[in-house]
């Protein structure tokens, strides 16, 4: 079977539009998000710009974008008015891809361009980070916002500081604030890197715009064991073939001058820019991506491997329904039905019977994602009962007992689930992943004692959660005891015993 390429789109209409976005990430979720976008608004005649994609991790998907033309294909599924509906288009809105690692001097290039105007970013929630072992001679620097303000800082040396050749900056990740977050890293960084230049200074703050966002959209990426299927009814192959739901959200928050630039919502998108963006993100990070965090790893470790299994499963089922309503829902200072309407929508979302969403896929950086999604609830649960909340603390037992690595081997932490023996891979910063394998080697064994110290040593860790949560009364003991029945009786028994409690 012939393999997708340029051959296989009736039109190419775009193929010789000018890149006018630069897309730091390759993931599934931007090229199920922005990349559709992008594609759409050119379909519609409303932008006419491609995107330049940059890679800073491992994998092959410049590689296999190369090979395809730069295409792939994006398979939406769902629920719509109640019927199923399959939607299909070929994305071709990617002109080219680098790889950061292997040619920084081509991403640097890429600042020269008069026509590019957007960045886009999603490096997960641990790519927005301040890195103090970043150098200004590092070629590539280690972190997204090094690599960023080389890129900046080449744009103002090529212009001359011409503050019209400014960019406007939508990071995707899953952060609170996370354009101003960005923008006080780089600003950090830029004073230690470029100390004495104020005027490039002066050019950072008055050419660039950065935009705080809240992305929502579940893609779950490459449909395996469906995947000859679909080849046959596309008659092509499509190594980078890319699933996702049909819903879709996107909030912007920020000057609306902007909207000509990027005209999402002419194009019809379901799309909110507005001047706080505050009220969507707490609904969507709680509810959602909390539910997510709150139950995947401990459906993981029970022995599931997609997020459909876990709808079919009563128990998990059960464990999500009392997480997100006893403790997730009552936390939150909005109106109680709006609510409830929207949890029981998440529900219908991850019970699509379109979407094989891999456990594993969202257990990626797990330990920043538990801070960003769940630590806020916590603390309001707890500020409010007065004691911590059950299905949340075992959430971060869950974790704590997925992370229990035996090697450190090329793409993560390998760990072994007890309740089948199967091998899985736990993927996280090298400094998380050795500081569990270090942990879980220094168990004693799986006694509540032993159990109990594990914990404070988790809970104490500040760099994970920016506080001592071990400090918190009858944490340590309760999440102790949650951590030894796991080991010694299952985790399915425990969530059975807190659900029914």
């Amino acid at each position: 079977m012939q393999k997708l390429s340029k051959a296989n789109l009736e039109t190419l209409s775009s193929e010789h539009f000018p890149v006018k976005v630069l897309q730091f990430g390759t993931g599934s979720f931007l090229r199920g998000f922005i990349d559709w976008m992008v594609d759409e608004m050119n379909r519609k005649g409303l932008f006419s710009g491609k995107i330049s994609v940059i890679q800073s991790t491992s994998g092959r998907t410049i590689e296999q974008l190369c090979s395809q033309d730069n295409l792939y294909t994006l398979m939406l599924r769902g629920l719509e008015t109640g019927e199923a509906m399959v939607k299909r288009s070929i994305v071709s809105s990617i002109a080219r891809g680098v790889c950061a690692g292997e040619d920084f001097d081509a991403v640097l290039t890429e600042a020269e361009n008069l026509s590019l105007r957007i960045i886009v970013s999603n490096t997960t929630e641990s790519g927005i980070v301040l890195s103090r072992e970043d150098k200004v001679s590092d070629h590539p620097p280690k972190s997204f916002p090094g690599k960023l303000l080389r890129l900046l800082r080449h744009r103002y040396e090529y212009f001359q500081g011409d503050k019209s050749k400014g960019f406007l900056i939508f990071p995707c990740e899953l952060i609170e604030k996370n354009g101003d977050v960005l923008r006080e890293i780089l600003l950090e960084l830029s004073h230690d890197w470029y100390p004495d230049d104020h005027d490039f200074k002066n050019w950072f703050v008055e050419a660039n715009t950065f935009f705080n966002t809240l992305v929502d959209r579940i893609v779950s990426g490459y449909p395996k064991g469906e995947d000859e299927e679909i080849f046959r009814e596309l008659g092509y192959e499509d190594s980078l073939l890319n699933a996702g739901e049909l819903f879709h959200f996107f909030a912007i928050e920020g000057s609306s001058e902007f909207q000509k630039e990027f005209p999402l919502i002419e194009a019809g998108f379901n799309v909110k820019w507005c001047d706080d963006i505050t009220p969507y993100r707490i609904r969507k990070v709680r509810i959602l991506n909390g539910a997510h965090t709150m139950s995947v790893l401990a459906a993981h470790l029970k022995g599931l491997t997609t997020v459909k299994e876990c709808m079919g499963d009563a128990l998990v089922v059960a464990f999500l329904r009392r997480g997100l309503f006893d403790e997730i829902l009552p936390t939150m200072d909005l109106p109680e039905e709006e609510l409830k309407e929207f949890a029981e929508a998440v529900i219908e979302r991850f019970s699509n019977p379109y979407l094989e969403h891999l456990l594993l896929s969202i257990s990626l950086n797990s330990v920043s994602k538990w801070r960003t999604r769940i630590l806020p609830t916590y603390l309001d649960s707890l500020n409010a009962e007065g004691r911590p909340p059950k299905i949340l603390t075992f959430s971060l037992v869950a974790l704590v007992l997925f992370y229990r690595g035996k090697n450190l081997v090329e793409g993560g932490l390998e760990g072994v689930r007890a309740s089948d023996g199967a091998s899985y891979m736990i993927q996280d910063s090298a400094e998380v992943l050795g500081w569990f394998l270090e942990l879980w080697q220094n168990l004693e064994n799986e006694s509540r004692e032993s159990s109990e110290g594990v914990m404070k040593k988790v809970l104490g860790n500040v760099n994970f959660w920016g506080r001592d949560l071990s400090e918190t009364p009858g944490l340590v003991e309760l999440s102790g005891e949650m951590l030894s029945s796991s080991m010694k009786q299952g985790i399915a028994s425990v969530m059975a015993t807190l659900v029914d409690a």
